[in-house]
């Protein structure tokens, strides 16, 4: 499956964005989706999964009560609402598909390429 994230950009502390990842190639409905991030220095790092609805959603404690992980199995895309913006979210942001839930970055067989988001204090 390929995955095309967008939806980055640079804003400043307390602002929102929405990221969305668009899959394309395998029936998308079969995959769990995730989010990860990568900060400067600092290893890739899970920020939230979906299930196969919006039944099942897990976050990184990090980013509760800030970010909402959904999708839309319609047009085969996932979002990642992210609301309260904090500098310390400033990373590249990437989107993953799995046949399973996981946490872990080495455990999911695609990527997207990742966007840039930037967080000014």
């Amino acid at each position: 499956v390929q995955l095309q994230a967008s939806g980055g950009g640079l804003v400043q502390t307390g602002d929102s964005l929405r990221l969305s990842c668009v899959a394309s190639g395998r029936p998308f409905s079969r995959y769990i989706m995730a989010w990860f991030r990568r900060a400067p220095g600092k290893e890739r790092e899970f920020v939230a999964a979906i299930g196969w609805s919006d039944a099942s959603t897990y976050y990184a404690d990090s980013v509760k009560e800030r970010f909402t992980i959904s999708r839309d199995n319609a047009p085969n895309t996932v979002y990642l609402q992210m609301n309260g913006l904090k500098p310390e979210d400033t990373a590249v942001y990437y989107c993953a598909a799995n046949s399973r839930f996981a946490f872990t970055s080495r455990e999911y067989d695609y990527w997207g390429q990742g966007t840039q988001v930037t967080v000014s204090s």
